[in-house]
């Protein structure tokens, strides 16, 4: 999503998009997640680009079900599970990614206007039809989740889990555990604050989306710095990076838990490749577990 919408005024030039992506998958990374609603359309044509000549080593994801109101995330979204959308939707996706068959096809959001039902049954169909491997839903509740898996199986729950966002760590993350299906964390740094990079002073504004959200405001940006702090010092006694223990951390939830960090720039891909093979202690997932909740909600 960061290389071409939401935290940045302008997208990354297609050329090093492509080339960052190359470089992700010359390092092993075999899952790509993108969606409709990132550009909008336009990271799902970078995604396609890069993957021409590597289709096969690669899972891509995509999702349907968001209507962006702009060009900016700012300007927000409706959500649209209408099965007539989706279809429309993923022919789209198929369109700009170049590409035969969607592997992971996800509802981006469950739009309470149409039963989940109904949304989660068209997407059964592409799949019984070809054009889409694996089914996902994003953000949902486990009764959500309990409706849909009797028409369809979920292959993946796509929902935030962080240091700072844990909320689905009581329900969510054991009802996959416990129903076959993978858990994938987004936004496993914390929208970037995790990595340590932003000052108490730090500011977010213009079209960057973060200015909206209820913890980058400035008096929570100061007060989050702890949450920082603390992680921090596990990362300094272990000589690694901030990222890199988040990242350990959303990783050691469960052998189902998968993380999708974003970054552009090839310094970081590699760090945060390199935080797979982070081992954390015991007593380190106790200190990082005392961590106080943030200030401010996610949304």
């Amino acid at each position: 999503m960061g290389l071409s919408w939401a935290y940045h005024e302008t997208a990354i030039e297609d050329s090093e998009g492509v080339r960052l992506i190359g470089r992700a998958i010359e390092l092993g990374v075999d899952h790509l997640d993108t969606s409709d609603a990132y550009g909008p359309h336009t990271n799902e044509r970078l995604v396609g680009t890069a993957i021409a000549g590597f289709r096969e080593k690669v899972v891509v994801a995509t999702k349907a079900g968001l209507l962006m109101k702009g060009t900016t995330a700012r300007e927000g979204y409706n959500r649209n599970g209408r099965p007539e959308y989706i279809r429309a939707a993923c022919e789209g996706s198929l369109s700009r990614l170049k590409i035969d068959v969607i592997d992971l096809y996800y509802l981006h959001r469950i739009d309470p206007a149409t039963p989940v039902e109904d949304s989660w049954g068209e997407m059964s169909r592409l799949v019984a039809e070809g054009k889409v491997r694996w089914l996902g839903i994003s953000e949902p509740k486990v009764p959500d989740l309990e409706r849909v898996s009797r028409i369809h199986p979920v292959t993946a729950v796509q929902s935030e889990l962080s240091l700072w966002t844990r909320d689905y760590l009581g329900d969510v993350v054991p009802w996959c555990a416990d129903n076959g299906a993978s858990f994938v964390a987004f936004s496993p740094l914390g929208r970037g604050f995790l990595t340590g990079k932003f000052s108490s002073e730090a500011r977010f504004t213009g079209g960057d989306f973060r200015a909206s959200l209820p913890r980058f405001t400035p008096d929570a940006v100061a007060a989050n710095q702890r949450i920082v702090d603390a992680v921090r010092a596990v990362a300094d006694r272990r000589g690694v990076t901030p990222a890199q223990v988040a990242l350990a951390w959303v990783l050691a939830q469960g052998e189902h838990v998968l993380a999708i960090p974003g970054t552009r720039t090839e310094k970081y891909l590699g760090q945060n490749v390199a935080a797979s093979d982070i081992m954390l202690t015991d007593d380190e997932m106790a200190e990082l577990d005392a961590i106080p909740a943030p200030v401010g909600g996610r949304y």
